[in-house]
């Protein structure tokens, strides 16, 4: 058995040609050749650094500007679409959020997808009203039906006909 160990272990040590094999092909991978950086050369690749540059200068700040605008505002009309009652303090926590660098974005984000429980336990509705109020009373709003509207003075006046008027007091 002592006798084959050797063997084993020269089998699996490399040859000095091999070892020479490999070292002449690391040698010639970091060697260093001929690169070209760019297919153009002289005034034409200072031309078109020029251009790119200005590109990168201007260009590419007013397009992330806009984007981050953007993808702020998207909580804003998500809450209109949705007809969220409170779409209006939706819309200052994203401008709050551009002011803030995007730290309040999330919590508009999460707003603007929550059902308003505790508005619809006072209004009775989870949805605003349409065209979120000056909107609504600048078109006038829905007409109410006729038959509604008789039905309500009817009530009205049977309310008011169990309940008299109290007369007004002189003083107090």
């Amino acid at each position: 058995m002592s006798h084959s160990m050797p063997a084993r272990r020269a089998a699996r040590r490399p040859s000095a040609a091999r070892r020479i094999l490999v070292i002449a092909s690391a040698l010639a991978a970091l060697w260093p050749g001929s690169a070209r950086a760019s297919i153009f050369h002289g005034e034409t690749l200072d031309k078109i650094a020029g251009v790119l540059a200005w590109i990168v200068l201007i260009i590419v700040p007013i397009v992330a500007i806009v984007a981050f605008w953007l993808v702020h505002i998207l909580p804003e009309k998500i809450a209109e679409k949705k007809h969220h009652p409170q779409a209006k303090a939706i819309q200052t926590l994203c401008l709050l959020s551009l002011v803030f660098g995007g730290l309040l974005w999330p919590l508009a984000w999460l707003w603007a997808y929550t059902k308003p429980v505790l508005y619809r336990m006072a209004y009775g509705t989870d949805r605003g009203e349409e065209g979120h109020g000056e909107q609504a009373a600048r078109e006038g709003g829905p007409e109410p039906p006729d038959d509604e509207v008789r039905r309500l003075k009817a009530r009205l006046a049977e309310l008011e006909g169990k309940h008299p008027a109290r007369p007004a007091t002189g003083g107090v």
